[in-house]
């Protein structure tokens, strides 16, 4: 299952300024690297490098044959211990070290943190998922065989909305441009319906901002306040938040991001960047620690009923390329090598790519690596998630 939200961003040096969809990031030939290191979570030095760990040599590969500049992660295993890893550099110029559990741009995984408060909302009786987009945006979501009156909430969350990607057409100016909700809805708009409601499956970013508008009016607050209310605060991710308005950098310890334009390019640093284009889509930032956190929480009941929940959790079949996969309200499942299945989501966003999910036996696994990855990368990372859980 295509669990990211595959924006491209081409760089305003280089005479571009499209966001659109599907790009590989080139590789890049390293050089030296930073020695990798395992410690216990939360820690602020690394503790002792295990170089023996199979799930240590995994993460370096990523570095060493994946072309990602960094790697870092954070595992949880049958029994209940958690360590965290690194691999690679921070920052390419400096050589600095990857910061254990750094902050990182998660992309699409904001996509359950928004699916989880409309859920909420759902469980509070202010929303129906199989009301119509109208019931909440009257008249808002209109285009040529597109009408909100016949597409539901439950639709635009489950991606069988038909809503074209707006990724595929907004453009922007500058990676530190400002970008409003509505101007991203209007993009997809003006482009014709993928398909029918409710007849297909096809992730679209377009249906989350959708998402984010209906949180927004049925609350009268901004989207980023009731996630933060309703989901950070309440399950205590101290290393989480959706950026302010204007805000372009990363607040805490964290690694350089990097993209390039087209595979064999140099890669350019684009830690920095506005990431209102993505907002509902693929805004925020959080740590592998939190990540595992919030996946654990959400699948334990913590953050909604179990009506909801089961809501959330029942799928139809997504991404033909993985064998297995489903798509629920805003949550993925995807089958494990050893058995069963691990629940998540996934994003990538320019600069970062992250995979992971949890267990229903208490299992959790969370991997970035620091470049918007090219197919084979973002397989090996797939592949480094199963082990991690399957070890």
């Amino acid at each position: 299952m295509n669990s990211l939200s595959p924006y491209r961003l081409r760089s305003p040096c280089h005479g571009a300024a499209a966001v659109a969809v599907a790009v590989a990031a080139g590789a890049l030939a390293l050089g030296l690297l930073a020695p990798p290191a395992v410690a216990a979570p939360g820690g602020d030095s690394p503790a002792a490098v295990t170089r023996t760990d199979p799930f240590q040599q995994r993460l370096d590969t990523l570095v060493a044959g994946g072309g990602a500049p960094g790697a870092l992660a954070a595992v949880r295993d049958r029994n209940g211990r958690s360590l965290n890893y690194t691999a690679g550099v921070a920052d390419l110029r400096t050589g600095a070290k990857v910061p254990v559990d750094g902050q990182v741009r998660i992309g699409s995984n904001t996509k359950t943190f928004v699916a989880v408060v409309v859920l909420q909302l759902v469980a509070e009786g202010r929303v129906d998922l199989d009301a119509s987009l109208d019931t909440y945006l009257p008249g808002l979501v209109r285009g040529q065989d597109i009408d909100g009156r016949r597409i539901t909430v439950r639709q635009v969350l489950q991606h069988t909305s038909g809503l074209p990607d707006y990724t595929d057409f907004v453009e922007i100016s500058s990676a530190t441009q400002y970008v409003e909700p509505r101007e991203l809805l209007d993009a997809a708009l003006a482009h014709k319906a993928d398909f029918a409601p409710g007849t297909q499956w096809k992730y679209s970013n377009t249906g989350y901002v959708v998402a984010g508008l209906i949180v927004q009016r049925v609350t009268g607050r901004p989207l980023g306040e009731e996630v933060t209310k309703r989901v950070i605060d309440r399950i205590g991710l101290r290393h989480t938040y959706f950026p302010a308005q204007g805000e372009t950098g990363i607040r805490e310890r964290h690694p350089h991001g990097y993209f390039a334009d087209k595979p064999g390019d140099p890669l350019l640093d684009v830690t920095e960047m506005d990431p209102s284009w993505a907002w509902g889509a693929g805004a925020m930032v959080s740590t592998n620690t939190d990540l595992n956190r919030f996946f654990s929480a959400l699948i334990g009941g913590e953050l909604m009923p179990p009506a909801q929940l089961a809501q959330m959790r029942t799928t139809v079949p997504a991404d033909p390329a993985v064998p297995g996969s489903r798509y629920g309200l805003g949550l993925a499942s995807r089958p494990l090598s050893c058995g069963g299945v691990s629940w998540g989501h996934g994003g990538g966003i320019p600069g970062y790519v992250t995979r992971g999910g949890v267990t229903e036996d208490g299992r959790a696994v969370s991997i970035a690596v620091t470049v918007l990855a090219s197919p084979d990368l973002k397989q090996r990372v797939v592949a480094a998630v199963d082990e991690a859980f399957c070890r």
